[in-house]
């Protein structure tokens, strides 16, 4: 029982990974849809 290894700290490292893994999917589909939803509010802009 001397050498049980501490397991406070590994839920709260589980929750960053998964925020991090979120923003980080996040950030691609902004950088893969940017520029289709930048054209689509030109093209609105355009028409007004």
């Amino acid at each position: 029982m001397l050498f049980m290894p501490r397991e406070e700290g590994q839920g709260l490292v589980e929750y960053a990974l998964i925020l991090v893994l979120v923003a980080v999917v996040v950030i691609v589909i902004l950088a893969l849809l940017g520029e289709g939803v930048s054209g689509v509010f030109s093209q609105i802009v355009q028409h007004l």
